[in-house]
């Protein structure tokens, strides 16, 4: 299914503010540390903001912690030993909203169980013909499906969002999010269960 997904946010008028904004003008000492992290850390800033904004679902509150998760991977980058850039970013970003979440005093989440891994879903639509009418629908669709995603538990979300909007690898995930990779295949494969069954819901 990837590639069939639309990210949450992604736009360059937020990547220029947001790249400003998290790295601040510094000392000459720290010049080579700040080019060398806008080197690493800038090409994933859209995808560090799409998982923000599937998290937070607020676009102020998503630049907040992109900027936030920026500044803190700044600051620590000189003991930063692995793993992947990428995975490293949204694991910091992932302590930032769950800071935010707390600070929003939510209602704990209730446990959940993940399921055993299954085989994987069928895609929830096939690719009609590009006409004027199938790209309407196809808008349409995606659409319901970023609120359908927005509307799963935070495991199973960020697990989405991770494999299937940003690409990235079993292994990277679980680096990401601190969890078993057997973990993250499940809630990968309850979380495509569940939308499936939310969209066949909203065709009905």
């Amino acid at each position: 299914m990837s590639g069939r997904w639309i990210p949450a946010g992604r736009t360059h008028a937020f990547s220029a503010k947001a790249g400003q904004q998290a790295m601040p003008v510094t000392s000459s000492n720290e010049a080579d540390k700040a080019r060398r992290f806008r080197e690493a850390a800038l090409p994933y800033l859209d995808d560090v903001y799409t998982l923000a904004r599937y998290l937070l679902r607020d676009p102020s509150d998503a630049d907040d912690a992109v900027q936030e998760c920026y500044l803190r991977a700044l600051k620590h980058f000189d003991g930063y030993r692995g793993p992947a850039m990428k995975p490293w970013l949204f694991a910091i970003l992932r302590n930032v909203c769950r800071a935010e979440f707390a600070r929003r005093a939510a209602a704990p989440t209730a446990a959940i169980e993940d399921a055993p891994e299954t085989a994987e879903q069928a895609p929830l639509w096939h690719e009609a013909p590009e006409t004027p009418e199938a790209q309407i629908l196809k808008e349409r669709d995606a659409a319901t499906i970023r609120r359908l995603v927005e509307a799963l538990a935070e495991p199973f979300k960020e697990t989405f969002v991770l494999r299937e909007i940003n690409n990235l690898s079993y292994r990277e995930i679980a680096d990401a999010v601190g969890a078993p990779v057997g973990t993250v295949m499940s809630r990968l494969a309850r979380a495509r269960a569940m939308l499936r069954s939310a969209w066949l819901a909203e065709q009905e």
